[in-house]
């Protein structure tokens, strides 16, 4: 799912390979490990979309193994600004190429363009590489109902599988299924993945899907886990914050403290539910100490569905199902009430917003409290609690769920801003751990 508001939260990966390992092991599997220089830029608002929203629920299959096989490995910093974007080595030779990387969405897909005298520098171009190859009609995920890949297909002119990709703002983009590689070096690559290669979009970077998917790059790749710091967000001219980001092992988890994930029958999909999401059992809000009067059943599924609770790279802001977004607005009110912006309400989504001084405001309103299962909680300190939103005006980083349509809590990551945020697939669970991401290595 990739939320996107005015601000822009950038990772651009740079090609430079710093250091390259491989070592095999007596099992004949082998760890690779590569790191890459990442840096960031800030984009105007016309370089991305606003509320570019992405999320399509499928099933997984009951039981479902992780494989024993070569895996990837890699360490990357970067910069933070809003949406995750890394710059990734697609094909053979690789080419570099924007990607959002969206633990909300499954199919990863990619900008490419048709052969021209003069391509643009940031699609890719199928007929440079030599490992490209297309879906046909009669592959087998080329069907309008494929149980666990809910993207709509069909087939093209050419008998080729053709895909659409929408968003909520409107925007989209479309185009062939394809197979191809992420060569990382030349002894260290994924085998040829699906992935989508849009002809027709309006957005110059494309998705990373790692999702529960079996279609995602986290499945696919067959990576065990993936994690990422952000760092915290300084508009300060000629400083750009460095946080950092793992394909496989991160060697600070002897801290992490976890959080199961989420699974869901067959019996209990819903409309509502997406099982394919890193779902994980929240239970309360605190302000100042207090803890808030929201049922527990706000943040976890109905028999609809509604209340799923889902920690999303994607979005920007945490979005709330009403019952848990009045009572916070509700407090927030009883302690900052008099300097609340009237009438206000940002993107559509947030009215919870001042003018003036965002300091005097965050004392007011305090330390806020995510809690979870274990006794894991994430602790938003009252200098993070309002995102700095232009003109002057600052917001708590929290948003309605209903006014984006939808039924479920998503934790994003402005409130993972100084946390390492660890994906384990194979554990099926969540790691959390306070950091100063600025100087994680």
């Amino acid at each position: 799912m990739f939320l996107c508001n005015k601000t822009v939260l950038l990772l651009l990966l740079l090609l430079t390979v710093l250091s390259l390992s491989a070592q095999a092991s007596s099992n004949n599997n082998t760890t690779f490990s590569v790191s890459f220089a990442l840096i960031s830029r800030r984009f105007s608002h016309d370089d991305l979309s606003l509320s570019y929203y992405s999320s399509f629920v499928s099933q997984t299959k009951q039981n479902r193994k992780v494989a024993r096989a070569p895996s990837l490995r890699y360490r990357s910093k970067f910069k933070y600004s809003m949406a995750l974007v890394v710059s990734l080595p697609i094909g053979t030779p690789p080419q570099t190429q924007e990607m959002v990387l969206d633990t909300g969405s499954q199919l990863s897909w990619i900008k490419c363009h048709k052969k021209a005298p003069a391509p643009p520098t940031t699609s890719f171009d199928p007929s440079r590489s030599s490992s490209f190859s297309v879906l046909p009609c009669t592959h087998p995920l080329c069907k309008p109902r494929i149980v666990d890949f809910t993207l709509p297909t069909d087939c093209d002119q050419n008998r080729l599988c053709h895909y659409s990709y929408f968003y909520a703002d409107g925007t989209f983009a479309e185009g062939n299924l394809v197979k191809e590689k992420f060569t990382f070096s030349a002894a260290q690559s994924t085998l040829p993945l699906i992935l989508g290669c849009a002809k027709d979009t309006s957005e110059d970077k494309g998705i990373l899907g790692m999702n529960l998917g079996r279609l995602s790059f986290a499945s696919q790749a067959k990576i065990s886990k993936f994690s990422y710091c952000v760092p915290i967000r300084v508009s300060r001219v000629g400083y750009t914050p460095t946080g950092s980001f793992y394909l496989g092992e991160n060697p600070n988890s002897a801290g992490f403290r976890y959080v199961s994930l989420l699974t869901f029958p067959q019996s209990q999909r819903s409309p509502n539910l997406d099982p394919l999401a890193y779902s994980v059992p929240m239970q309360g809000v605190r302000i100042q100490g207090k803890r808030l009067d929201i049922p527990a059943t706000a943040f976890h599924p109905d028999a609809s569905g509604s209340g799923q609770t889902i920690v999303d790279s994607g979005s920007e802001f945490t979005y709330l199902v009403d019952v848990a977004y009045n009572k916070i607005k509700e407090e927030i009110v009883r302690l900052a009430g008099p300097r609340m912006k009237k009438g206000y309400v940002y993107g559509g989504v947030a009215d919870m917003c001042f003018d003036g001084n965002a300091i005097e405001v965050g004392r007011l309103i305090g330390d806020m409290v995510f809690e979870f299962e274990r006794g894991v909680e994430i602790l938003i300190e009252k200098e993070r609690v309002l995102a700095d939103v232009g003109g002057g005006v600052h917001c708590v980083g929290i948003g309605r769920s209903e006014m984006l349509g939808l039924a479920s809590n998503i934790f994003g990551n402005f409130h993972q801003q100084n946390l390492w945020v660890e994906f384990d697939l194979a554990s099926r669970r969540v790691g959390f751990a306070k950091a100063e991401c600025s100087r994680s290595v």
